[in-house]
């Protein structure tokens, strides 16, 4: 694995978790069990974390460590359910 990526594949993966456990856990028991609490609280830990990926993921780009096509890719996987986990092939390429 490329190490100067490490930081971006971690924030990937805190991105990926956060998303699915908003829309795994908090939305269905906001709608099932009329418990808003869970979304209240893991609405605004993903948007963080989807910020921080968002930092993460310009800086690669910025310093030339993603191929431009690599760095799309972790873009959009970043809206898609366990699109995180998906590109993880990407971090074990070799840099540019």
């Amino acid at each position: 694995m490329n190490s100067r990526l490490r930081p971006l594949r971690l924030g990937s993966w805190l991105e990926g978790m956060t998303l699915l456990l908003l829309l795994l856990v908090a939305v269905p028991l906001k709608r099932l069990a009329a418990w808003p609490d869970g979304v209240a609280l893991m609405g605004p830990l993903h948007g963080a974390a989807f910020l921080l990926y968002l930092g993460l993921l310009a800086h690669a780009c910025w310093m030339r460590e993603l191929r431009g096509r690599d760095g799309l890719l972790l873009l959009g996987a970043a809206f898609v359910p366990f699109g995180a986990f998906v590109v993880g092939r990407i971090f074990a390429r070799d840099p540019l």
